[in-house]
């Protein structure tokens, strides 16, 4: 024995500390972190804490993916049911707190039953002190949320304000405890970005974001090896298919795609640049779609990721929505990029492709659309009493008066006049899509602005 006969001997140390260890690896916690991080790059922070009945409800601690530093959470279910204590609690913390110190991004993995009850109102002070340290770094790191079991009440509140939410089919997320809300009707209001099939995909994919991010918001995401895209774009493809076809081969993530439809956001990478894309490719664009544009576009601008932009609409569907996007953009000092595929009228055209979007460059198609209005409504304010004179007597006027306005678009519509006025920096072939977005791309990449001091803007979130 040691220290004069007190205390336990070497061999029995060794075997308690390998007991404990056992324990502890053999938690969901751990055994996820595992799967999550490079081989053999886990480091665990207070491995040992204990809570009450035994080891904190989870495990937390650093290590590597793809190379890239990450630190890591993970609730262990199979420990008290992963509840919510002052241990795990401090874990968290500190986890947090070294994220601040270092600027890593951090990963969080749920699966807890909720709160130990018996904490009281100290578990109502953890939760708040957790909320604020992650609110307070939220846009400074990328905070990523993983739900792969129950994540209710004050948990799904911290989860749900990750940059990027992943969640696995059939786990419980929900503010509310009594109502059994699914991952799947979460992904489907917007609250979940990605549905995983499963467990073992959700870590998969949290790898792969991992990996597109930079490690804060003074660094710039590290450059990737990538295959080229395997098809081109062609005259007639639909605005809202071109971001995967000139994406790099095989980086293409959707993200928010049950919500708000008639828009696409995704990150991907560009000739190994990571980078945000954005199509609008319906007639109007509505409310879901607008919010879910504004959220990725302050995303991509708080991490200096570079947003394309690809539009082929018509018009907002309402005021506020319009406000809404047009204000994401607009404060956003990323390099912004913005293709006109189609059609690109009025407040639509200024807030994602004019000077209200303050894109740096704007390409479009040879049978783009660009007006102050509605050709539509343009053609019977220009032409006025022509359209009448033209259309009496016709044995079809509703087909004439298409005929006319469709002749009043070609001659006062055409991108080609608005490239003569200065609001489009070049005309491009669809097949030469990916080649002039590369190019683009290279000589924004250094773009710097400085914004006016203020906290925030005060305008629609």
């Amino acid at each position: 024995q040691m220290n004069g006969g007190k205390g336990m001997g070497i061999e029995n140390k060794n075997a308690v500390f390998s007991k404990a260890a056992s324990e502890i690896e053999s938690s969901k916690g751990y055994i996820r972190l595992q799967k999550l991080f490079d081989d053999a790059s886990f480091t665990q922070v207070d491995a040992f804490a204990k809570s009450e009945g035994g080891y904190a409800e989870a495990v937390a601690g650093y290590g590597y993916i793809n190379g890239t530093g990450i630190y890591a959470i993970a609730q262990s279910s199979n420990l008290s049911g992963g509840a919510m204590s002052q241990a795990q609690t401090s874990k968290i913390k500190k986890v947090y707190d070294l994220a601040q110190k270092t600027g890593v991004p951090v990963i969080t993995l749920y699966d807890s039953i909720g709160g130990r009850i018996s904490e009281g109102s100290q578990l109502l002070t953890a939760y708040g002190e957790i909320l604020k340290m992650s609110s307070a770094l939220s846009g400074v790191i990328p905070q990523i949320s993983v739900v792969l079991g129950p994540c209710l009440g004050t948990q799904a509140l911290i989860a749900a304000c990750g940059d990027v939410v992943i969640a696995a089919k059939g786990a419980e997320f929900s503010l509310d405890v009594n109502t059994g809300s699914t991952a799947e009707k979460a992904f489907e209001s917007g609250t979940a970005h990605i549905l995983a099939e499963d467990e073992e995909e959700a870590i998969a994919i949290a790898r792969d974001v991992a990996s597109m991010l930079p490690a804060n918001n003074i660094e710039t995401a590290a450059g990737f090896e990538f295959a080229d895209a395997s098809e081109n774009v062609a005259d007639n493809t639909p605005a809202n298919e071109i971001p995967e076809l000139v994406a790099d081969d095989g980086s293409y993530l959707e993200l928010s795609a049950a919500y708000g439809e008639e828009a696409v956001t995704a990150l991907a990478t560009l000739t190994g640049v990571t980078v945000g894309f954005v199509a609008a490719g319906t007639k109007i664009l509505g409310g879901d779609a607008c919010k879910k544009i504004a959220r990725f576009v302050r995303f991509c601008d708080a991490f200096s990721i570079p947003v394309i932009t690809f539009v082929d609409s018509e018009k907002f569907c309402c005021l506020k929505s319009a406000a809404r996007v047009s204000s994401s953009y607009a404060e956003a000092t990323t390099a912004k990029i913005t293709v006109i595929t189609g059609e690109a009228y009025g407040a639509l055209y200024v807030a994602l492709a004019g000077t209200g979007s303050n894109a740096d460059i704007t390409f479009a198609y040879p049978n783009a659309s660009v007006s102050p209005l509605n050709p539509a409504a343009s053609a019977v304010i220009m032409l006025g009493d022509e359209i009448g004179k033209k259309l009496k007597g016709s044995a079809n006027p509703q087909a004439d008066k298409e005929a006319l306005i469709a002749k009043f678009k070609e001659e006062n519509c055409s991108v080609f006049e608005a490239a003569a006025n200065g609001y489009v920096e070049d005309i491009i072939a669809p097949s030469a899509t990916r080649a002039k977005l590369a190019s683009a791309l290279d000589m924004l990449i250094g773009k710097r602005v400085q914004r006016l001091p203020k906290k925030h803007n005060n305008l629609f979130i």
